[in-house]
């Protein structure tokens, strides 16, 4: 197999987070789900922007989150995601490409404007998310380039790619391209009500071996497998995916592999602070270790490990190096 020029590509919504505390009788009087991810339309957002307090802006999206997760590790990353070209769209490009991160989708010169979320952070730590997707609903086919899959060691999709058509197809499009090279393929389920608008096609690509690896919370699961109870929805997946990881915030994760399941604790955490981007943190570490062959445990480990140091400040992205973190902790990259 010809040698790899990055060990991740993530393909996914270029998102501008602008993140805000706020309190539980905010979210009530906008009718806002506590935890969840709501696609929102331009008025929508500019009224929550408006009614806001004072924010935080952050270059965001799931997948992109996981990619400058996976350069701060000291690994080989690249990124797929539209943006507009404007004053979002040039900061996002800046601060991905600042990460160590290879970005070359060109922007779009019309259209909407580049996405952004509004991410609401209560007490407790939980967020909220209110997504605009603009210009990442752009993303095409054509802003696959077959010679960056062919060369990433593992191609990481977010499942929230399964809403724009054309996103769809972008996806399905780097999946083939990546197993007719011998490549590995992960795929994150994103959101519960993701899952609950695409459970079947999920299924299809999981139980098909579109996908190799699934990244999935305990919510997604269950929703998955559209059950209340944990054990149940596991059992299913192991029947349905060679490689899954199910995580579970404080109780750690499971590993799910060859028909077996392994529990993974989590890593200590001085105070909960933010809990955006832990999953996507998560998934930067565990990937890591994939693709430097590490032992399923290892990587899980690592995920961990990069999933508190995200939790403990404002924000997804890492703030230390995750490479000098998992040294410290003598765990291999």
């Amino acid at each position: 197999m010809p040698a790899t020029q990055f060990d991740v590509l993530g393909i996914g919504n270029a998102i501008v987070d602008v993140i805000a505390r706020t309190e539980d009788d905010f979210l009530i009087r906008h009718g806002m789900n506590k935890g969840t991810m709501a696609l929102i339309d331009e008025p929508r957002a500019e009224a929550i922007y408006a009614s806001m307090g004072p924010a935080i802006e952050v270059s965001g999206g799931s997948a992109a989150n996981t990619i400058a997760g996976v350069a701060s590790f000291g690994a080989r990353a690249a990124f797929v995601g539209k943006v507009k070209d404007d004053e979002l769209g040039r900061a996002f490009a800046h601060d991905i490409r600042a990460a160590g991160v290879a970005f070359d989708t060109p922007p779009a010169s019309a259209g909407p404007s580049t996405a952004r979320c509004y991410v609401l952070v209560t007490p407790d730590g939980e967020r909220t998310m209110n997504t605009y997707l603009g210009a990442a609903q752009d993303l095409h086919p054509n802003d696959v380039d077959p010679d960056v899959v062919k060369g990433a060691a593992i191609t990481y999709l977010e499942g929230y790619l399964w809403d724009p058509p054309h996103a769809k197809e972008a996806f399905r499009k780097a999946a083939t391209i990546a197993h007719d090279a011998g490549r590995k393929v992960a795929l994150t389920l994103s959101d519960a009500f993701c899952v609950g608008r695409y459970r079947d096609e999920f299924l299809n690509l999981m139980r098909s071996g579109a996908v190799d690896l699934i990244f999935a919370n305990e919510s997604e699961l269950k929703s998955l497998y559209e059950t209340a109870d944990f054990d149940t929805a596991a059992a299913a997946l192991r029947g349905d995916v060679r490689l899954a990881v199910v995580t579970r915030s404080e109780k750690g994760c499971v590993v799910v592999a060859g028909g077996k399941s392994e529990a993974v604790e989590a890593v200590p955490i001085d105070k909960l602070v933010d809990a955006t981007g832990a999953g996507d943190l998560f998934a930067a570490g565990f990937l890591v270790g994939l693709a430097r062959d590490r032992d399923h445990r290892t990587a899980a480990r690592l995920g961990a490990l990069a999933a508190a140091e995200v939790i403990q400040h404002l924000g997804a992205r890492p703030e230390t190096s995750l490479q000098d973190l998992a040294r410290q902790n003598g765990l291999p990259i």
